[in-house]
Order: structure tokens, then C-alpha cells, then sequence
């Protein structure tokens, strides 16, 4: 037990040893410089809860309750608006595994078409989404007005800003490596389970929700807690690249308004307070998720 346990150790070192330096060392580090006020140019000075009361706080003007930071608010329902994609790429992805699962020909080519776009999914691609959501020339408002349809501003266009990049997002997730997990959950499915349902007279539908979503479950509730996750961090590349969180912050999240801080404006201190205030958000979604959803997540 010692030789095995000192083997484990050796072959954990590496692993753990970057985890320390580039995970939890930050993670330390932003939790003290929450505490802290410091603009890059002179010495962090301690300012305590100060960073949290003007991010959180709020004050009663006028008979009226007013956050101490509007934006603060108005970014984090951004970002819960953003998370409302993950439901619609789950369900694509299942449906997409689902068709991809049957003996079709040409099968492989068809899966590696729809895993390509998480694959090359980056700056080359939102540049691209870019020039398609062109309001003069780019290929949607072309398509539209050929059809009748004047295409709006997307991405100029406060209302419609938010919606062309969760359109965006859904695109580039619903084939990716959601649709490769749920393959791999009904690959591992015993055929014998269907041949047992269908003696007892289940139909299509009846398998699909008696036998593939409760063995799928375990597969589904991984995705959605990682997405979940991936919700509360993420947009920011897409935002930046592609409005810089306008149209008047439409599209700016909390990782955009961290790095606004952070690096626009040098409040070191405020962006590591955001940063902390995002990852606790995160970290109580995770857990909420693995207390009421983990349960449900074993096979029966």
C-alpha cells in the first residue's frame, strides 16, 4: 500500500503541481486582491469589503432601492440570458446523436461534418458571423431581401445583438462535443433493453423515454453541470470580438466586465471582487446541481 501510494503521488505530481501554480495560486491570489484597491501604478492598499459593497450594495434614493452598481446587475442578467442556450443545444445535440447513432451511410463523414465546428470554433469563425450579420452585405440580410424580409442591424442593434450571438453559440455547440458524449451514452446502452420493451409492446416513443433518457441521464446531467459552468464564464471572446459588449453593454457578461476592469481600466482590486463574486455563483450552481439533480443521475 505504501509503494502504491508513493507511485500514485509520483504520477500525480505533475498534474497537481500545475493545478497549484496555475489554478490555485490565481484563485488565492484574486481572493486577496478582492480585498484590496490597486490600479497597477502604486501598491495594492487594503480597502476590505469595500469592493463587494459597491458591487452588491444597494441604497435607498428617493423612497427607490438603487444598486450601488447598475452594470453589475444589468451584465449578470446578460449572462443568465446567454445560459438560456443551453437547453435548445442539449436537445439539439441528443437529436443529432440520436440520427447519428442509426445505420446510415456515410455515417462517419456526416458525424465529423457536425463535430467541425466546435473544432475550428474561434476568432477566424466569429469574424466570419461577423461579416454574415453585415446589415448591407453580409449573406443573412442578402438571403432576407431576396425574400422580401429588410434584415435588421444584428449586431448594432441592441435588441438584436444578444439574440445573433445565443444564435451563433447554438450553432457551434449543438454538433460539438455534447453530440460526441451522447453518442458514446447510447453506444453504451444494451441493445437487450430495447428487444426487452419492445416484447412488452413499447413503441418508439415509449423506448426513447423509458429506456434512452434514464440511461442517458448520467451522460445529460455531466453535460449540463459543465455547461453550466462554461454559461458563467463564458461569451466573453465572442462578445469582444464581435460587438466589444455593446450595443450600450447588450452583450457584455461578468468575464467581460472582469477584464474591462481589469485591463481597460486598471481596478485591479474591483475586477478580482467581480471575479470572486462570479466564481461563487458558479460554485453554488454546481453544487445546487449535483444536490438536486445528482440523485437522479445513477442508473436505476
Amino acid at each position: 500500500m505504501k509503494r502504491s501510494g508513493k507511485g500514485a503521488i509520483l504520477f500525480l505530481a505533475p498534474s497537481l503541481s500545475g493545478f497549484m501554480l496555475f489554478t490555485l495560486l490565481p484563485v488565492a491570489a484574486a481572493f486577496g486582491l478582492s480585498l484590496c484597491r490597486w490600479d497597477l501604478f502604486h501598491p495594492p492598499r487594503f480597502v476590505g469589503l469595500d469592493n463587494f459593497h459597491k458591487l452588491l450594495g444597494w441604497s435607498v434614493v428617493g423612497g427607490h432601492f438603487l444598486p450601488h452598481d447598475p452594470r453589475f446587475w444589468k451584465y449578470l442578467g446578460n449572462t443568465l440570458v446567454f445560459m438560456l442556450v443551453i437547453p435548445f443545444s442539449m436537445a439539439g445535440s441528443l437529436i443529432l446523436a440520436l440520427l447519428l447513432n442509426r445505420k446510415l451511410h456515410c455515417r462517419a463523414l456526416f458525424r465529423t461534418i457536425f463535430f467541425l465546428p466546435s473544432v475550428s470554433f474561434g476568432i477566424g469563425l466569429m469574424l466570419l458571423w461577423r461579416y454574415m450579420y453585415e446589415p448591407d452585405i453580409g449573406l443573412i440580410n442578402v438571403f432576407l431581401r431576396h425574400i422580401g424580409i429588410q434584415g435588421p442591424d444584428w449586431l448594432g442593434s441592441y435588441d438584436w445583438a444578444k439574440p445573433a450571438i445565443m444564435n451563433m453559440n447554438l450553432w457551434a455547440t449543438i454538433g460539438g462535443t455534447n453530440m460526441v458524449l451522447y453518442l458514446a451514452g447510447l453506444q453504451g446502452i444494451s441493445p437487450e433493453l430495447y428487444e426487452a420493451a419492445e416484447v412488452d409492446g413499447a413503441g418508439t416513443w415509449r423506448q426513447f423515454w423509458s429506456v434512452t433518457v434514464p440511461m442517458l441521464m448520467p451522460t445529460t446531467f455531466f453535460i449540463f453541470v459543465t455547461s453550466i459552468i462554461f454559461g458563467f464564464q463564458g461569451d466573453f471572446d465572442s462578445a469582444y470580438v464581435m460587438t466589444q459588449g455593446g450595443p450600450d453593454g447588450a452583450t457584455t457578461t461578468l468575464g467581460y466586465y472582469v477584464f474591462s476592469h481589469a485591463f481597460q481600466w486598471f481596478n485591479m482590486g474591483y475586477a478580482a471582487a467581480a471575479s470572486v463574486i462570479l466564481f461563487l455563483l458558479t460554485l453554488v450552481a454546481t453544487i445546487a446541481n449535483w444536490h438536486f439533480g445528482g440523485g437522479r443521475s445513477h442508473y436505476v
